[in-house]
């Protein structure tokens, strides 16, 4: 049985990739600075190719500036919205109180009135009877007039205690 060895290769971090172009500069300005460099089927002036990857490098860095930013305005949002959050909810529950449904009204708000719920339909109304019917038989559930037909004296339904115990062996005594 032959098993390949094949390894995942994972993709570098933003910080990893920054620097390997910036490496990829630095190398490319120390040992050919001038000139033109061919491969991948294609010529490049060197000068041109360092603006390329200068381009990316400002790409990356300005990627990683939008992102911090991001992640500071979250920040900020959620700081505001743990102090405003609780005032805006409690303002739309009074709009609503004060003017029901009134459409107009609660539009000026940039609110719809609250939709009731739809009627069920009679096969879904007899789905509902028919689940719950099923659950009480599942669950053991019993009204109250089920309750009070029960007795005490209704022990064959229940295990009796003195037979589900075993005999204690005999107890021996040296003297």
């Amino acid at each position: 049985m032959c098993m390949s060895n094949t390894t995942v290769k994972q993709s570098p971090t933003k910080a990893a990739a920054l620097a390997g172009v910036q490496a990829l500069i630095a190398g490319t300005q120390k040992r050919t600075p001038t000139g033109s460099l061919t491969f991948g089927n294609a010529t490049y002036a060197v000068v041109d190719l360092l603006a390329l990857l200068q381009s990316v490098v400002v790409a990356m860095t300005a990627l990683n500036a939008a992102q911090a930013g991001a992640r500071d305005a979250m920040s900020a949002l959620r700081e505001v919205m743990t102090k405003a959050g609780p005032v805006i909810r409690g303002y739309r529950r009074y709009l609503r109180a004060l003017y029901g449904n009134a459409t107009a009204n609660l539009a000026d708000y940039g609110m719809e009135p609250e939709k009731s719920p739809t009627p069920l339909t009679s096969e879904e109304q007899a789905a509902k009877v028919q689940k719950a019917l099923e659950t009480r038989k599942l669950r053991g559930t019993k009204g109250r007039k089920q309750k009070a037909r029960i007795k005490a004296s209704d022990t064959a339904a229940e295990p009796s205690v003195a037979a589900a115990a075993p005999p204690s062996p005999p107890s021996t005594t040296k003297g």
